[in-house]
């Protein structure tokens, strides 16, 4: 598939509380594009975000990646050190809320909808680990016709904020979902993963699972150690096909 050429900026989201930041990528050619909202993992909008943004956008799509952590740490990018990790976490589990988020992504939804390039009615998301759990949140807005969770961990356990599992929103996901798992992923059990596609089916869900072999979370980012080149390249497969499929790209 031709790669197209993009053009990038960092824009901001009216919030009735805040302005959110976030990073745009689009095709510079003229024409009418799907739009995705890319979710972040626990280290913020970084380099690895922007690229998957990025990469988005040379497939015919226009993506934009939303600071969730606005409200917590505005400007907030970091690593992948133990230290990242714990502070990430923090932001991801102790103070951002379901609501807030999916308010959040609502707003992203809403600003590509003013974009004279966006194909009208034609939206997805993309999620990596917070951002996984996130994605099936996110799954449940109207607005969103196709997900794309990568190892979204507690999601049968805990939502963002407290209250019920974010499990139990699962009907009312409206869309098609494909999630990524990997199966040596220790913050995923396998029973969690079963339990996942157990919902999915019983609730009469569009979806497909992918399981991983020999794969750690994380296994999406090639800045991490744990990434995984093979596992990489079928899940991006994967995500490419749904969105060609369900959102139909300008070429």
């Amino acid at each position: 598939m031709k790669e197209r050429a993009i053009n990038t900026a960092k824009v901001k989201l009216s919030q009735h509380d805040c302005q959110i930041d976030a990073y745009l990528a689009q095709p510079t050619a003229p024409g009418n594009y799907p739009g995705i909202v890319v979710l972040q993992e626990i280290f913020g909008v970084n380099v690895h975000i922007r690229d998957v943004t990025e990469r988005i956008a040379k497939l015919g799509y226009v993506a934009i990646a939303p600071a969730l952590f606005q409200r917590q740490a505005p400007g907030f990018e970091t690593g992948y050190t133990p230290a990242d990790i714990e502070v990430g976490r923090k932001y991801a589990w102790s103070e951002t809320t379901a609501s807030e988020l999916l308010s959040d992504i609502q707003v992203a939804i809403d600003y590509l909808k003013t974009l004279p390039n966006i194909k009208k009615n034609s939206f997805g998301c993309i999620g990596f680990c917070f951002g996984g759990h996130v994605a099936y949140l996110a799954a449940t807005l109207p607005d969103i016709q196709v997900t794309a969770s990568f190892y979204g961990a507690g999601i049968t356990t805990r939502t963002p904020g407290g209250g019920n599992p974010t499990i139990t929103r699962t009907p009312e996901i409206s869309g098609t979902i494909y999630a990524f798992f990997g199966m040596d992923d220790g913050s995923i059990p396998q029973e969690q993963v079963d339990e996942i596609e157990t919902e999915l089916q019983k609730h009469n869900i569009s979806y497909q699972l992918f399981r991983y072999d020999g794969s750690d979370h994380g296994f999406f980012c090639d800045r991490r150690g744990s990434y995984n080149p093979k596992a990489t390249a079928d899940a991006w497969e994967q995500v490419q096909q749904l969105f060609s499929q369900l959102l139909s790209p300008s070429y």
